[in-house]
Formats: C-alpha cells, structure tokens, sequence
C-alpha cells in the first residue's frame, strides 16, 4: 500500500481494495507498475478517498465538540486541506520515482481524437470500388493501415498527434470500414494491391507504411513495401506478423472426386454458411464487441462507445455478412500460402516493432524472431496488449516520431518531397 493511502480508515482501505479499479492500477503492468492513465485514475481516487477520510476523521471531533472550525478559519489550515496536500505531495513523490514525467501526463489528458463523421471522410474510386480514407496534415506522408474488423477511425488517437508534423493518411481496405462490401474472392493479395495503388494514385510520393494486427493491417503493409520497393521508406508493423514457415510445404490441393464435388462440398457450405452466419450475427452485437476488445486491451478505459460504433457501423451493411463469410471461408484458409519469411526476404527498407507485450495473442517472442530474421529491425516494448496504438496512443505517438525523423536523415533527399 502506498503512503498515500496509509492514513485512510480501514473501512476506506478495504472497499479500495475490493474494487476492480483499484486491483487493476497495482496489476503488475510494467517496472514502474503505473501507467499514466492509472495515475490519472489514481489521483481522482486518491482524492476523493482524502476527502472521505477527513470527513470520517472530523465528524467525531464535531460530535464530541473538540474541534469546530471558526466561521474565518482560513481552508489551508483546516485538516482537510493537510491531509489532501500530504496525499497529493506522497502522488507526486510516486511518480517522479516511478521516472514518469509531468510533462507527458499533461500531453496525454490533451490528446486530440479525430472527430467520428458517420458519413466518412474521403473516398476514392479504385477498381470501381468506393474506398473511404482520411488525410490530414502536411509534410512527410505516413499511411496507417488498420487491422481485422476495425476501420481508419481505430487511428483516432494517432493522426491528429502525427499530422502535427507528418501528412497522415488512414485508409479503409476493401471490405472493412467505410469501404465499399465488394462481393469478391478476397486474398492478401488484394490488399495488396490496394495499398500500392493508393500510394502511387493518392500519395504519390516517397511514404512509411503503419499496419496492426498479425492477420491484415501489419502483412498487408509488409507485402506492398516488398512491391513498392523505392517508394515506401519504412514500415511500422503495431503486434501483427504472419507465420514464418516454407509455403512450397503447404500442403497441395488434391483433385476432387465426385462424391466430394456434388455431395460432401455442397453440404460442407450449407453448413459452413449457417454457422458463420451464426457467428457473424453474434459478433457484430456491441455487447460482444466490447467483451472482445476489453479481453485484448490490457487497460480498457479507451473501449468506449466511439470505438464500439465505429465497428458495428460497417457490420450494418447487407453485404457485410456475406464478405464475413468470404473472408472467413477464403482468406483465413488461404493465409498459409504467405509466410513471412517469403515476404522479410525481399523487404530493403528499416522496420520499427512497436510491440504490446501483454498482448494475448501475439507475444514479444514474434517480435523477437522477427528481429532475427531481418536485422534492419527495431523494437519499441509497451505494456500494453493487442491495440497499443489506441490503448496506449501517446507512447505509441512518441515512438513514431522519434523513429521516423531517423528515415529523413539517412534520406536527406525526402525533406524536399
């Protein structure tokens, strides 16, 4: 227990202590064991538990008539106010042991969010696709590519902070988001393409490429760097890779026979399609999606209702079931036939890891490995789980700009683009 909290009624300790947010600001999270956004959380607490105790300890005093406060008693002699500043000094002390900087906290409870426009942003037509995009600011472009079931909004907390110094552009892939449900056969290849004509029709410039998620964001940005090799400067892959392996060991498609082309493959479908369907429907609840994102955000705090709409939205449109399907169908089993070291083998560019090390699903290991087998590689280690972009944004933030301005001086030539 910390000194500020040592002077509190045990009634006061006890109930802190039996509370989730209070278990949840000591979970071990990092060396420090304290997160900016639960010290926020943790002064509010802090203070109101100072001035639960001063009431506790005065109303004794006020009935055994030992203490009453004269009428022009000045506030910063009464008790209350001692016991708040010795709980807000024993803060203070905390924190600049624990190596945080003030200056940090206050540029994270003033963080800027993109506005969430219903309608969108920018769309562009691409194969007679309606693709959906933001783009904000000026210089140096960056294109930050989202994850699986998410959209250009789950950047909200990124591109106000990058556009500050960078044009920060935010695209929607094809089938997700804002963009178009194209009924098609979806492959990574697809995306693919989608992100090396986005850059070369819209951009049209020299750019760094930002993925998250090991199934569509971080590989789609590795696969359109290995294509775009003089036009993409850098990648930022956020927890996402794919798998290293030999895809020539990929197991081959065997011929089929006519009881598995008109009896089993039919009835494969028909069943695949009722539980997907099933599947799709369940997932698309908000209740659901919540109870997913709380399970890969270590911290919470930030799955709120914008984050919760900006997904269901998209799962609202009537193609949006049968593109699950597909997707589920299709490209899942399909991922095998790209590995990464397939892809690492003919990246030329320097590779940031900005990783969650908490993450659930994708450890610090894959980072480790990735590290290994491309040496061009840097690792930026977060306590965070599988979204550090929109859990943790201001480190993430900090991480990208001090790491791209290292392209633009090994590339003097960029500054003029």
């Amino acid at each position: 227990m910390t000194a500020s909290c040592a002077t509190l009624p045990n009634s006061v300790k006890l109930e802190l202590l039996g509370s989730k947010s209070f278990s949840r600001l000591h979970h071990h999270r990092s060396r420090c064991g304290l997160s900016r956004r639960d010290f926020a959380f943790k002064g509010i607490v802090a203070a109101g538990a100072s001035v639960m105790a001063s009431t506790v300890a005065a109303e004794p005093s006020k009935a055994q008539g030992k203490f009453r406060r004269p009428p022009h008693f000045p506030f910063f002699f009464s008790p209350e106010f001692l016991l708040i500043n010795y709980c807000v000094r024993n803060l203070v002390c905390e924190i600049l042991i624990s190596g945080y900087h003030m200056g940090l906290l206050l540029s994270y409870l003033g963080l800027e969010k993109l506005p969430f426009k219903p309608e969108g942003y920018n769309y562009w037509t691409w194969r007679d696709r309606k693709i959906h995009y933001v783009v904000e600011g000026e210089g140096f472009p960056i294109v930050l590519i989202h994850g699986f079931g998410a959209s250009a909004f789950h950047w909200r907390y990124n591109i106000p902070e990058l556009a500050k110094n960078y044009k920060v552009y935010a695209l929607d892939l094809l089938g997700f988001g804002w963009s178009e449900k194209a009924l098609i056969e979806y492959d990574a290849l697809v995306w693919r393409d989608q992100v090396v004509d986005f850059v070369k029709e819209i951009v049209k410039e020299p750019t760094v490429l930002v993925g998250n998620r090991q199934v569509l964001g971080g590989f789609t940005a590795l696969v359109a760097a290995a294509l775009l090799q003089d036009q993409v400067k850098g990648v930022v892959l956020l927890n996402s890779a794919g798998q290293f392996g030999d895809a020539s060991t990929a197991p081959a498609e065997s011929e089929e026979n006519v009881l598995q082309k008109f009896v089993l493959k039919p009835l494969k479908e028909i069943f695949q399609r009722v539980f997907l369907g099933f599947l799709f429907w369940q997932a698309k609840q908000p209740a659901r999606i919540e109870s997913v994102l709380k399970s890969v955000y270590i911290n919470a705090a930030n799955v709120d209702d914008y984050l919760i709409d900006s997904i269901t939205r998209p799962a609202d449109d009537p193609n949006a079931g049968e593109v699950y399907y597909r997707l589920m169908t299709r490209f899942m089993s399909n991922q095998r036939k790209y590995t990464l070291d397939s892809v690492l083998s003919q990246l030329s560019c320097p590779l940031l890891l900005v990783w969650g090390d908490l993450d659930p699903w994708v450890g610090p290991a894959k980072a480790l490995r990735i590290k290994e087998f491309y040496p061009q590689t840097s690792i930026v280690n977060l306590q965070a789980g599988h979204c550090p972009h929109d859990e943790v944004p201001e480190l993430v933030n900090m991480a990208l700009l001090d790491w791209l301005p290292t392209l633009l001086s090994a590339a003097p030539s960029l500054q003029s683009l």
